[in-house]
């Protein structure tokens, strides 16, 4: 018998750290359908107006904690998904107060009026995302379970099931799911700062999206400088760039790069990831396809002439994949042409880079990955980092590079190369017919050509 006790002791000790991982998961899958802890809340709460500063970042009461928006997730039951920077090691028992707007005009409320008529208040699921490179706070999905009895209209965070009073709400957004869209294509650029102003790239980028088939462009905008303020107001005032006040510097101390030893803070980038996964649920229902890429990138299909080509020949040998993963390419900003066919004497005091003046990239290198940004079906992930999604449905698809690429003019990474060492690559010329006088209409008319 003395034999057998180590086996069996074995086999017990097996038994019962699997019964344990079993009940911790039934609790955890438990706890998003939980009932609600209060039911038709005496007194409602009052609907407050937030301060300008507060349209998209609004801090938790009593707490560290920021809240961003809230979505109605039709893939998950109907959950309210709110999204969140947390602090990652800091409590996180919170609750969610949901609530039905009383009258459409609730909003605009005057003295004394009540805005919600029925609240309910659970236990939230607290999901931080993976990707956080080291930094204290992180993107975080706060999951609240929609109610049977009623459909909100508004949630609120809070770190008390009874204390409801003077918190702050947040409409949730998609409550309806749509299978026809405003936009095809939808670029995501996750934030400005430092009072970036690189005017004539980022007009150079807009009107070369069009000509390619981009509809939309949002940006989450911290700070920018007074050139592109220009530029940004001439787009927004045209239809196709939406901006999103992203004033995080006022609540934490971002970082501006992504490595936290070389650029400390409490938050990675000024909050790049809670940007790129609120696009991701604020495009959810409006645009088919979705870019999510920075400011000096352009995505650019090299066998068809338009991203609407390049997805239908893609969807049509992956129609189970909603995730494309598009290789990056730099563009020596140091390297220029020879012949000086785009140094146009009118944009000399644009600022910053001419991208039509570096057609030299660096070649690739066999053991050394080049790094993605994505075009994605947004219905198909759940949550994103820079490079790749971290949840989704479906297989991710690595786009071969000679079929599209990150077109990335910047420092160069090899700093060795000379010129004869690059590959050129003409492709932004191609446009060069439609492309030259879009460029100096949108530079005339944001009033930057003298």
């Amino acid at each position: 018998m003395r034999r057998f006790f180590p086996l069996l002791a074995g086999i017990f000790i097996v038994l019962v750290v699997g019964l344990v991982q079993w009940k911790w998961e039934v609790i955890s899958n438990i706890d998003l359908y939980r009932p609600p802890v209060l039911h038709d809340l005496y007194r409602p709460p009052v609907l407050h107006e937030a301060p300008e500063i507060a349209e998209t970042i609004q801090q938790i009461n009593d707490s560290r904690h920021l809240m961003v928006s809230a979505f109605k997730d039709h893939r998950k039951r109907g959950v309210i998904r709110v999204i969140s920077i947390l602090k990652r090691w800091a409590p996180k028992k919170l609750y969610c107060v949901l609530c039905v707007q009383a009258n459409a005009n609730a909003n605009a409320r005057t003295e004394g009026d009540e805005a919600f008529s029925q609240c309910e208040s659970s236990k939230a699921v607290v999901k931080i995302h993976s990707d956080h490179f080291g930094f204290p706070y992180g993107t975080s999905d706060i999951l609240c379970n929609s109610p049977s009895s009623f459909e909100p209209t508004h949630v609120a965070i809070s770190k008390d099931p009874i204390a409801i009073e003077n918190l702050k709400y947040l409409p949730i957004q998609n409550q309806e799911p749509k299978d026809s869209f405003k936009y095809n294509f939808t670029v995501c650029i996750s934030n400005l700062f430092g009072e970036y102003n690189n005017a004539l790239q980022f007009v150079q980028t807009m009107e070369v999206y069009k000509l390619i088939g981009v509809q939309r462009v949002v940006i989450y905008n911290t700070s920018s400088g007074p050139d592109l303020e220009k530029v940004l107001k001439h787009y927004s005032n045209e239809g196709m760039l939406e901006v999103v006040p992203w004033p995080i510097d006022k609540f934490l101390k971002p970082s501006n790069g992504w490595r936290r030893s070389k650029s400390p803070g409490q938050l990675h980038y000024y909050g790049q990831l809670a940007t790129l996964n609120e696009c991701i649920y604020r495009y959810m229902y409006q645009s088919k396809y979705l870019l999510l890429n920075d400011i000096d990138e352009i995505v650019m299909p090299y066998k068809h002439a338009s991203l609407g080509d390049l997805m239908n020949a893609l969807q049509k040998r992956h129609r189970h994949s909603g995730v494309f993963l598009v290789q990056n390419a730099i563009y020596p900003k140091t390297q220029f042409d020879d012949s000086g066919r785009f140094s146009r004497p009118e944009w000399q005091n644009v600022p910053d880079i001419n991208i039509l003046e570096h057609v030299y990239r660096e070649p690739g290198q066999r053991k050394i990955f080049r790094a993605t940004k994505m075009i994605i079906n947004p219905r198909f992930v759940v949550q994103t980092s820079v490079h790749s999604v971290l949840k989704h449905f479906g297989p991710s698809v690595m786009v071969r590079f000679d079929v599209c690429h990150i077109i990335h003019v910047k420092k160069p990474r090899r700093r060795k190369l000379d010129k004869d060492q690059l590959q050129e690559d003409k492709r932004l010329w191609e446009f060069e017919e439609k492309l030259l006088p879009n460029i100096n209409r949108a530079l005339n008319e944001s009033g930057l050509l003298l």
